[in-house]
């Protein structure tokens, strides 16, 4: 392809609200452009990466024995009302009524639809197991869009359900899937690890997010030197224990702190570390209002405290609920002097706070020295915390590390949560009938594009993986307007691309530096160069974009130099 000819509008300065660098990058370099908040065209570059990465995932999926199918993006209400999740979603559901007035809404994901499908034309166990996959837009109306296309409302992703005769089968088609999206990040030369996952408001009980390394990433990952690995939500941590010294107990004593009701403020006000504080937080589980405590540099984990509680509903306590437990207006309550039957699980780490600080539950007071076992007793202890700095792995009692990652896919074991709902069952071998059990898989192609930008980049530009880099080579003649070299560089363009290999051919007339400057921004794995001083001595200018030094090359050692190209692109 001649870039003379190529639709390829670089820009030197990024927008204003460009907020990260894989964002910067792909408008720079003429791969996205902003429609509207959120919602962004895919030029031409930028759509044949997208393209690059949903072949390899294309390939995998089918490897695995996967269909492809195609569902549609707008979905009646009536499914969403069938599960419950049109009046628990939330505002990121975009919902639109057509001139009928029917209600329907823009998919941001497709359990409902998926289900749809498979209930109304299988139902015996003989046709079971089934994998069924698709690529399609989703929209979910994010609050804030940032960060480009990698958290945008109108995104681009794969999606897949399996559908199987109980549990063991799920887990084995699972397996296989987890496989396949191991091979697939690889093969798109990415860096990046499987790691145990929350299963958020997709359901299910089993999950795994595929991470991206990347030190700009916006997820938090709890990594070990024994391979244990899982964001910060999920990363489970071994249980602190520590010998409680009650000679050091001081007396409790109520402090005014007027207007000061979050753990920051009080710290300051009182000159005390947060690590000092007791954090509470009022939950209603199932009906039950429950106190969680954890300590004041802490975050209470609602995921863990679903697990611990084995509820299925949790959500924050209202105002009222705060009020009647405590005694007090919200931001001044503490653990001692409960009101009502209220459950109190306190994290573990709280057995090593001695003289702790936490609200007093009466109005713009805090206590100082609370003691566990003198002034409160919780009914339980467990791991609710998000896992953090000084923790030690559950597993092998190492320290945990950690590293920032970018989600790009995520695996759910999902269980029956979706097909009880819908009443998508089976007739077993005993000719009864049961709901299927099912799995669910994830992977954001547009996301996954921005990612690779984020881990492949440098002061230039963008540093494109082989594999799913736009075009494999930027050919530069220098001296376009000298016929012999034109000639060669057409001859060199001819023979690789006969060899498969993907050329953006800049013959532009301009100066070498912008062509250069332009190479660097786009970041294609491979450069070559063909000058008048090159061909002289009758070899071409070779360089690795990720390299610093180019090398010169004989032409005649093109071949080889093209078997070396066509490895790297597969990824060998």
């Amino acid at each position: 392809m001649k870039l003379s000819n190529y639709f390829l509008p670089t820009l030197r300065q990024a927008p204003s609200d460009a907020d990260n660098i894989s964002a910067k990058l792909m408008f720079r370099a003429a791969m996205i452009r902003k429609l509207a908040s959120g919602i962004y065209e895919w030029l031409p570059l930028g759509f044949r990466v997208l393209k690059k990465v949903e072949n390899i995932i294309r390939e995998e999926m089918d490897a695995i024995g996967a269909q492809e199918l195609w569902l549609p993006v707008i979905q009646p209400k009536e499914l969403w009302t069938e599960t419950g999740r049109w009046q628990v979603y939330g505002k990121e559901l975009l919902r639109i009524k057509d001139r009928k007035d029917s209600e329907f809404c823009f998919a941001p994901t497709a359990e409902e639809v998926i289900t749809n499908v498979v209930r109304r034309d299988i139902n015996s166990y003989r046709q079971l197991p089934i994998l069924l996959y698709q690529f399609g837009l989703k929209f979910r109306d994010e609050i804030r869009p940032r960060f480009g296309v990698m958290r945008s409302r109108e995104f681009y992703m794969k999606d897949a359900y399996s559908f199987h005769t109980d549990e063991k089968d799920c887990l084995v088609w699972y397996d296989k899937v987890y496989k396949a999206y191991e091979k697939i990040f690889k093969r798109c030369g990415l860096k990046f690890k499987p790691v145990e996952a929350a299963t958020g408001a997709i359901g299910g009980n089993y999950s795994h997010e595929f991470m991206v390394f990347a030190n700009t990433g916006e997820a938090d990952i709890a990594v070990c030197s024994c391979g244990y690995a899982a964001n910060v939500e999920k990363a489970q941590v071994k249980p602190f224990e520590a010998e409680i010294d009650q000679s050091k107990f001081l007396p409790v004593k109520d402090v005014h702190t007027p207007g000061k009701t979050s753990v920051e403020e009080v710290s300051s006000f009182l000159n005390i570390a947060p690590s000092n504080f007791i954090k509470t937080g009022f939950y209603s589980a199932d009906g039950d209002t429950v106190l969680a405590l954890v300590r004041g540099d802490h975050e209470i984990n609602e995921n863990k405290l679903i697990s611990v509680l084995g509820c299925k509903n949790l959500e924050r306590a209202d105002e009222k609920t705060y009020e009647s437990a405590s005694g007090c207006k919200v931001g001044f309550a503490g653990p001692i002097g409960m009101k009502g039957k209220i459950k109190i699980i306190a994290d573990y780490y709280l057995k090593g706070v001695i003289n702790a600080v936490s609200g007093a539950n009466k109005d713009d007071y805090h206590s100082v020295n609370i003691n566990l076992g003198r002034d409160y007793e919780p009914d339980l202890f467990a791991d609710i915390k998000n896992a953090s700095a000084g923790d030690f792995c559950s597993k092998c009692s190492k320290p945990l590390e950690f590293v920032k990652g970018i989600e790009v896919g995520q695996t759910f074991k999902l269980g029956t949560k979706y097909s009880s709902s819908l009443k998508c069952e089976f007739l077993d071998e005993e000719q009864k009938n049961k709901p299927m059990e099912m799995g669910c898989y994830g992977i954001g192609v547009s996301r996954t594009v921005a990612a690779a930008i984020e881990q492949n980049n440098d002061e230039y530009g963008i540093i494109w993986p082989a594999p799913i880099a736009p075009f494999h080579v930027y050919l530069v003649t220098v001296e376009t307007e000298d016929k012999e070299i034109y000639a060669r560089s057409a001859q060199i363009h001819d023979t690789l691309i006969s060899a498969g290999i993907e050329v953006l051919w800049d013959e532009r007339n301009e100066r070498p530096g912008i062509k250069f400057k332009d190479g660097d921004l786009i970041g294609l794995p491979f450069r070559i160069v063909i000058s008048s001083k090159t061909l002289k001595d009758g070899e071409l200018e070779f360089k690795r974009r990720r390299d610093k030094a180019a090398q010169r090359i004989k032409l005649e050692k093109l071949p080889s130099l093209i078997e070396e190209i066509i490895k790297e692109i597969k990824c060998e």
